[in-house]
């Protein structure tokens, strides 16, 4: 099995999963895979991923995996003892090959289908991969990490960047991604602030890092009492749920500049800072200091974090500009989980609707706007006027 262990995801998924459990038990959410790039490998292997995903919904929690999920201050009680029991099922996952394409459609309760995406993206891309794994490109992976960390040292000022390793869903397997992790966190541990992956920081020692996801937002379009409302009761809702704990909000629901509306003064004060996934990094920083300056709140006490498909190079002349005016930390995924010489597969499982209604994702890079249903997605954007 690809997946042996379901702690094997990201943090962000049980966050988000708690907050479900707490104030949506009882919605129900559809997720639809889309592959931006080429798939044949995939479509050529649904038997495979089937099987991959009956072993993946054989697992259950072990008792030591959940003590350590006790032990995350922010994870409450009643949520671990609900996971004790916890067990995906595959009646909620359909995978088929249609034609040239692999449809994957994930539809039942978000409380017990939230934990599907990472990974059964980890498992697409491990098998993607399969085909490229040999003596060559290890080498040629190495290379590329042993530069990496080169880059880091060159310069005495890159002692204070910090990033984190977000590269499970994109992996090129699960022995590299701990081999990369592992390497970082002993030959750049000033610089290396933790892993998205919960297994991985559990048995390598490192702070798991995440807060919250697209999907959140998404539903909250659905959940929320009114929809202009949305945002702010998505963010309302996350600060009642962990009070103070994980305080870095996502900018890109709605795209940037819809954001920064209903990021008040109260939501500036509230939060820790605020997360950059789509668009240009450097005017969108820009945008978030000239309003952190507008509400009169100092910005060397709020951080930015970035994580759009970053590479080391492209994240240190972010680092460059921003560094000294406000905190910076940046979250890097397939660029270290998955860099052997060749293009790894651009995949995504997005929720497409909540309790029966689409939901959007309007992108600060229109290519990465994704919705099901146009008349929705052109009420969403007149109504944010986005």
């Amino acid at each position: 099995m690809i997946i042996e262990s379901l702690l094997d995801t990201d943090l962000y998924k049980f966050t988000m999963m708690q907050a479900v459990l707490h104030h949506f038990p009882a919605a129900q959410v559809e997720y639809r895979f889309h592959c931006r790039t080429e798939a044949a490998a995939l479509v050529n292997n649904v038997e495979h991923i089937r099987a991959e995903v009956a072993g993946l919904c054989s697992l259950r929690f072990t008792r030591e995996e959940l003590d350590y999920l006790r032990g995350l201050r922010y994870l409450k009680k009643d949520f671990v003892d609900i996971l004790h029991i916890f067990q995906l099922q595959q009646e909620f996952v359909s995978i088929a090959a249609l034609g040239s394409e692999l449809e994957i459609v994930i539809r039942g309760p978000w409380l017990h289908t939230i934990l599907f995406e990472v990974p059964l993206l980890a498992i697409l891309s491990e098998l993607h991969a399969e085909s490229r794994r040999n003596a060559a490109s290890l080498r040629e992976g190495e290379a590329r990490l042993d530069a990496k960390i080169a880059r880091l040292r060159a310069r005495p000022e890159y002692r204070a960047f910090r990033f984190s390793e977000f590269g499970t869903r994109r992996r090129f397997s699960r022995d590299w991604q701990r081999m990369v992790v592992q390497r970082l966190a002993e030959a750049v541990p000033g610089n290396l602030a933790g892993t998205s992956n919960v297994l991985l920081a559990k048995q390598l020692g490192l702070t798991p890092i995440g807060t919250m996801g697209h999907e959140f937002l998404q539903a909250c379009q659905a959940l929320g009492p009114r929809l202009a409302d949305s945002q702010r009761f998505a963010l309302q809702t996350w600060a009642q749920e962990y009070r103070g704990d994980l305080g870095i909000a996502l900018s890109d629901v709605i795209g940037i500049d819809a954001f920064l509306r209903d990021f008040d003064l109260y939501f500036c004060k509230l939060f820790d800072g605020v997360r950059q996934d789509s668009g240009d990094p450097f005017a969108w920083g820009e945008k978030l200091l000239t309003h952190y300056h507008q509400m009169r709140v100092d910005p060397l006490g709020k951080t930015l974090v970035f994580t759009d498909a970053l590479d080391m190079e492209k994240a240190l002349r972010i680092f460059e500009q921003f560094h000294g005016r406000i905190r910076v930390g940046f979250g890097i995924g397939t660029h270290l989980s998955n860099d052997l010489g060749f293009a790894p597969p651009d995949m995504i499982i997005k929720m497409t609707r909540c309790n029966g209604q689409a939901v959007a994702k309007i992108s600060d890079d229109p290519a990465k706007t994704l919705c099901l249903d146009k008349d929705y997605l052109a009420y969403l954007k007149k109504v944010f006027a986005a």
